[in-house]
């Protein structure tokens, strides 16, 4: 059963896996973020969304901005302490936490996502996909999620609704655009083995079919 969604925002970010300390976005959202958005509206353990198709319908542009981030983190070891009855400190302070990035991000972004989901193992006898189907439409009408979907961040805010009618490539898009390789998703399939994989990105009229075949597929 599939969806086509429409979402827009002022600000996105989607950052490039291997920009280590400042972020840099993908001129695009990736799938991996078109799902985790989709499931901030409709999730279910019966059910596992799947990226089928995204077009840009506003031209690609950029900004510079710069963030606070946290750049610490507390430490496993003080939470295990902590556990077994020892006195550490749990808690990140602030003025030495805290340092300011810069981020190079997309504005005025706005796409159309196609996805489809699939039933799991965990779906339970009564579970169907009319069912879900039914669920997930609802609750886009309504403006309903269980938490706030964002374009790459939580800090940029998506809004979105039902997508009616296909919009025109913008003049700019049209053609190929070869973006290059592009974060796909994380293969969880092994827990001992959890790793990204790659797609090459090819934008066509503004439109970027998902691979649905393990060959055009690089695992990182």
């Amino acid at each position: 059963m599939s969806i086509t969604l429409e979402v827009w925002g002022d600000y996105a970010c989607f950052s490039r896996p291997e920009m280590k300390v400042e972020r840099v976005s993908y001129d695009v959202i990736t799938p991996s973020a078109a799902r985790g958005l989709i499931e901030s509206i409709m999730w279910h353990p019966g059910m596992r969304w799947h990226i089928d198709r995204i077009q840009v319908c506003n031209p690609i542009r950029f900004t510079n901005i710069r963030r606070n981030e946290v750049k610490d983190v507390i430490s496993a070891k003080n939470v295990k302490a902590v556990m077994e009855g020892n006195q550490k400190e749990l808690f990140l302070a602030t003025p030495t936490s805290i340092v300011q990035r810069a981020a190079m991000i997309l504005k005025d972004v706005r796409y159309i996502i196609d996805a489809h989901f699939e039933l799991t193992e965990k779906a339970a006898p009564d579970d169907n996909e009319g069912k879900f189907q039914e669920m997930t439409r609802r609750r886009i009408e309504k403006g309903q999620f269980y938490r706030q979907p964002c374009l790459g961040v939580r800090e940029f805010p998506a809004s979105f609704k039902m997508c009616e009618k296909y919009p025109d490539c913008p003049e700019e898009l049209k053609g190929v655009n070869d973006l290059g390789w592009m974060l796909l998703d994380m293969d969880y399939r092994d827990p001992k083995n959890i790793h990204p994989r790659f797609f090459r990105a090819v934008m066509r009229d503004g439109v970027i079919e998902i691979p649905k075949d393990e060959s055009e597929v690089v695992t990182g």
